[in-house]
């Protein structure tokens, strides 16, 4: 049996026995115990200086007889105890303030003494203590009692930290920056915690360094090597001091060797109203996707911002909240927040009167296609800019109930844009996706034909708003999105779900969706759609891999991963751009222009009209979809029982 298993074996049976007797369940030893042995200790170090000097022939007492002088020397020394109240401190936890009252009571004993001494001296001539002695006795008994107190320090929380280190994480810290020495320290001084840290870790080349007793290891030039040696649990990253690639690899070093990644913010973004140790957390997927930072344009955003009445729809969803704490930030007059979902609304409210407290907010419970509510708003409101989010987007339910998708994602946009013009609001962003683009489902054609009616509007007469769409695809975390699903899957022990293993998504951050969508809201002139660069797809099946090792698990051993097939309007990729549509370019990087060709105004109005007066009063999902893919020419449904309408358009085509 190896030494480390040995120690565990016998600590834990230790930890048994002591059920009834637990160190770290004891309060404190009363003061007149530790009274007594300061005493003891006294005496000790009286008894060496008295042998010590009479080994020498030099006598420690002269005048008065010995027991007299020895009780008037301990008086001396126990009535500075009493002042300086040495012993009214826990021992295990003595600190500097414990060690300067043992000094304070020291020096007071000498000076005292020595007062004595004088006063005896020039009233007899004689001496009662050999000085010498006396300081002799001072220094011993100071040495004893800080050792003592030093002692049972040290012995006290070895032996708990040996019993609690049993259940905790080993963990090393890489690096030895000044945030990561904040955060080592705290987690060594505090007791019951999560983690135990065994080491820092460093890419220099140290030899013996130790920061508050723990080694400073370097990882060079094998780090795989330093992590099999150590006996890790986990390592910890504080901060954010390496690049996307280099923490896929320490994922990558960590994983085959069955080591946790943990990840904690620097000192000053922790969340001190909390255990500190909450502020440490696993490292998730949104953590590896290769993104990088992105640069905005604040002065031009908060133009547009600040000290302005916004409106956001869909305000409690993922988007929609990510953007009411980002112009929070840029401290607009007044915050409209509009949305059907009356608990998030609520959970929406109660984070920006804790966050935000100065902030101007009214949360409105309503739907955007209740085109009196609507009105009433606008009317209410002097809005500068409305950035629209509320929209159904998730793909098999709509292609269940196509009507809602066209009351919302087209007859609420509708009523929004042309309340926008009518009350001549500054600029309309419009959020869409890419699943808009050549859709193959009914969520995307919703979209496309909301982007169409957005984008020809511009054209419509006496319209002054900028109206303004912005399309990107999935964003990370958010609501019904595939990583909390997967995550969610991978807590209940599988099996994670995955429709196809070619299937492939483009992905971006919450916040960093949000922010293009500000910087986008800046740049556009009306009629535009604004296209944002999403960076490589990524493979669900990889991710789902991905997301099982980074919870600790093996892939197709204790969590299983299933192919489900396709679901109704999904397709295997999603684009961005159709194959005929140009783009153009932005100051902006991660923002193009798509040049698509905008239609009639009235075209495209009359046949949204159309396809909503139908949608409230027809039963009949067929008719509804066949007038959204006259409106949409180039919705193909795929994977889904609308295929079939398709069929017969291109037998009448055929026909003709």
């Amino acid at each position: 049996m190896s030494t480390s298993k040995f120690k565990a074996s016998f600590l834990g049976k230790v930890q048994e026995k002591l059920t009834t007797f637990n160190i770290s369940n004891i309060n404190y030893l009363p003061r007149y115990a530790i009274l007594v042995i300061d005493i003891f200790l006294l005496s000790i170090a009286l008894a060496i200086t008295h042998f010590a000097l009479k080994a020498i022939n030099v006598s420690f007492f002269s005048v008065l007889p010995d027991l007299l002088s020895i009780v008037l020397l301990l008086s001396v020394n126990i009535l500075f105890f009493f002042v300086f109240k040495t012993y009214s401190g826990l021992i295990r936890h003595s600190s500097f303030i414990d060690i300067l009252k043992l000094t304070f009571s020291s020096f007071a004993t000498i000076f005292t003494l020595g007062l004595i001494q004088a006063s005896y001296y020039f009233s007899t001539g004689d001496k009662i203590f050999l000085l010498v002695g006396v300081i002799l006795y001072t220094a011993l008994s100071f040495t004893f009692l800080l050792t003592f107190r030093v002692f049972v320090k040290q012995v006290y929380h070895s032996f708990k930290l040996d019993i609690k280190t049993i259940d905790k994480k080993r963990i090393a810290i890489l690096g030895t920056d000044d945030n990561s020495i904040s955060l080592g320290k705290a987690l060594t001084a505090t007791s019951g915690q999560t983690f135990y840290l065994v080491a820092y870790l460093s890419e220099k080349s140290l030899k013996k360094l130790n920061i508050g007793g723990k080694p400073v290891i370097s990882v060079n030039p094998s780090l795989q090597s330093v992590l099999a040696s150590l006996n890790l649990d986990g390592v910890l990253i504080v901060g954010e001091k390496l690049s996307i690639q280099e923490k896929n690899e320490l994922v990558n070093i960590c994983l085959a060797n069955n080591i946790q990644v943990y990840n904690a913010p620097r000192v000053e973004e922790w969340n001190l109203g909390s255990d500190f140790v909450k502020n440490i957390k696993t490292v998730e997927i949104e953590d590896l996707l290769d993104r990088e930072p992105i640069q905005l344009n604040d002065r031009a955003i908060k133009e547009d911002l600040h000290n302005k009445v916004i409106l956001i729809t869909g305000a409690a969803g993922s988007i929609g909240s990510e953007l009411v704490r980002q112009i929070a930030a840029f401290k607009p007059k007044k915050l409209v927040l509009v949305d059907q979902a009356e608990t998030p609304l609520y959970s929406l409210e109660l984070e920006l009167k804790e966050n935000f407290p100065d902030l101007k907010f009214k949360v409105i419970l309503a739907t955007i296609n209740n085109k009196y509510r609507m009105d009433a708003l606008f009317g209410k409101y002097n809005f500068s800019s409305v950035f629209h989010a509320a929209a159904y987007k998730h793909v098999p339910i709509i292609e269940k109930n196509p009507r809602e998708a066209i009351m919302v994602n087209l007859l609420g946009t509708l009523i929004l844009a042309k309340l926008s013009s009518e009350y001549q609001v500054n600029k309309f962003v419009m959020i869409s996706t890419d699943k808009a683009v050549n859709p193959t489902n009914v969520m995307g054609a919703s979209k496309r034909a909301a982007e169409m009616y957005v984008q020809s509007f511009q054209q419509s007469k006496k319209n002054k708003t900028q109206f303004i769409t912005t399309r990107f695809g999935n964003v990370l975390g958010s609501n019904g999105s595939v990583i909390p699903h997967f995550k969610a899957q991978i807590a209940k022990g599988g099996p994670v779900t995955v429709t196809h293993p070619d299937i492939i998504r483009y992905f971006m951050t919450i916040p960093e969706a949000c922010q293009l969508v500000l910087e986008a809201g800046t740049m556009g002139k009306g009629g535009e759609i604004l296209v944002f660069d999403m960076g490589e797809p990524v493979k669900i099946l990889d991710l789902a891999v991905r997301m099982i090792e980074l919870s600790g698990f093996r892939p197709y051993k204790d969590i299983g991963i299933e192919i489900t097939g396709l679901r109704p309007g999904e397709k295997l990729y999603e684009e961005l751009l159709s194959e005929t549509t140009k783009t153009l370019p932005t100051h902006h990087k991660k923002i193009l222009i798509s040049k698509e060709k905008s239609c009639s105004f009235e075209d495209v109005k009359t046949k949204s009209e159309e396809l909503i007066k139908s949608s409230i009063r027809a039963t009949d999902k067929n008719e509804m979809v066949k007038l959204l893919k006259e409106l949409v020419p180039e919705f193909i449904s795929k994977n889904s029982d609308f295929e079939e309408l398709d069929i017969k358009e291109e037998a009448i085509a055929i026909e003709f």
